[in-house]
């Protein structure tokens, strides 16, 4: 079979990427779209140097930089990508990549890693966020995230199978498309962060420093706590925010390599989370170091970390409200308990998520859907 394989964009490696990496991995011939592609030349090796068909956005000014504003041509550019002369079209897709055109003698299937976020429930979080929530401007945004939800529902008829990347966006597909989907974790590197059951009195948190990460709270809690130490991870646009409420006890490390990552992730006494994430790679990577995890109750953090309340073999607990006060409750209740938690345990937990079961999964569902579609 003749395989093409679309994604969104590509500028950086980050979670889709990762998981574009290995299905590439499975499918090492298949020639690949997006809408832009800056990635450096030095950076290439996840996409195995593969040269990126790309539409005119590529082209447009700035778009180097400023290639999401770019977003209401981002339906009529992917539908101008040609991929008729494939048998098999895979879509990684987390705003418009599922939209490529596809005819009736192909397969189209596509891993969602989300129905596009800012256009349906997360709408008015984003235009607030964005300080698009009134005036001028927030009324063309409203317009534009209105013709959005059209396309993306008109489009979503043309593929002819889902894989959601967790149960969370599964349901969220459901929710926006009334279709079903198959459910495949996204890989996590779980070599590289090997296990330690050596553990300091200290708590961390690591993040792009945004506001939908809830950083804040998290720094905002052990502010009232100054006998406890927290570790934070990670630079963005709202550091300087956060940094400013921080008390003695909170160490801003902004952002730092891969290796300091790991030590501190490692060595740490728990994760603390506080996002509401499709999936969340980093509360597994934290398992995967042999350290439990505190995390917000909601969104993929429910499928990847065993809660102390509900199972034998516990890797974390939550709290339910995005607050610091619920934090702190956390925080009080997990001292409590921390003689319930074996570090094995987590190491156990996240083994479930490794990049080779990801591949096994995924081929053996790509697979199924061509003996079906065959039938």
């Amino acid at each position: 079979m003749r395989v093409a394989i679309v994604c969104d964009w590509l500028v950086t490696y980050a979670g889709a990427e990762r998981v574009l990496e290995q299905i590439l991995e499975i499918y090492p011939e298949a020639d690949l779209f997006a809408v832009v592609d800056f990635i450096k030349p030095a950076e290439r090796g996840f996409i195995k140097n593969k040269t990126v068909a790309t539409t005119f956005i590529q082209k447009l000014p700035k778009a180097k930089t400023k290639y999401r504003s770019y977003l209401p041509f981002m339906p009529i550019a992917i539908e101008q990508l040609d991929v008729s002369a494939y048998d098999l079209v895979i879509s990684s897709s987390h705003c418009v990549a599922k939209g490529v055109l596809t005819g009736p003698n192909q397969i189209h299937i596509s891993y969602v890693h989300s129905p596009i976020r800012y256009a349906w429930d997360l709408q008015h979080q984003y235009l607030r966020e964005s300080g698009l929530d009134h005036g001028l401007k927030g009324k063309v945004a409203k317009a534009v995230l209105h013709y959005m939800r059209m396309w993306d529902v008109r489009t979503s008829n043309g593929v002819d199978y889902f894989i959601a990347n967790s149960q969370f966006i599964a349901k969220r597909i459901w929710k926006c498309y009334r279709r079903e989907a198959n459910v495949i974790y996204p890989p996590v590197d779980i070599d590289s962060f090997a296990f330690c059951n050596t553990k300091e009195d200290y708590y961390m948190t690591a993040s792009r420093m945004v506001p939908y990460k809830k950083i804040d709270i998290i720094v905002e809690a052990f502010t009232q706590m100054p006998d406890k130490k927290l570790i934070v991870i990670g630079a963005g646009p709202d550091f300087d925010k956060i940094k400013a409420k921080a008390g003695p006890n909170v160490q801003m490390m902004g952002y730092q390599p891969n290796e300091v990552l790991r030590e501190k992730m490692q060595k740490a006494k728990a994760f603390v989370f506080a996002a509401e994430e499709d999936f969340g790679i980093v509360p597994v990577e934290a398992q995967a170091c042999g350290t439990p995890v505190i995390a917000y109750g909601k969104g993929g953090a429910l499928e990847t970390i065993k809660d102390l309340n509900k199972e034998k073999c516990p890797t974390g607990l939550f709290f339910y409200e995005q607050s610091a006060a619920s934090i702190v409750e956390a925080i009080k209740k997990f001292e409590g308990n921390i003689g319930k938690f074996d570090y094995a345990w987590c190491r156990s937990n996240a083994e479930n998520f490794s990049k080779k079961i990801f591949r096994e999964n995924f081929l053996s569902c790509i697979n199924r859907y061509i003996a079906q579609n065959k039938g």
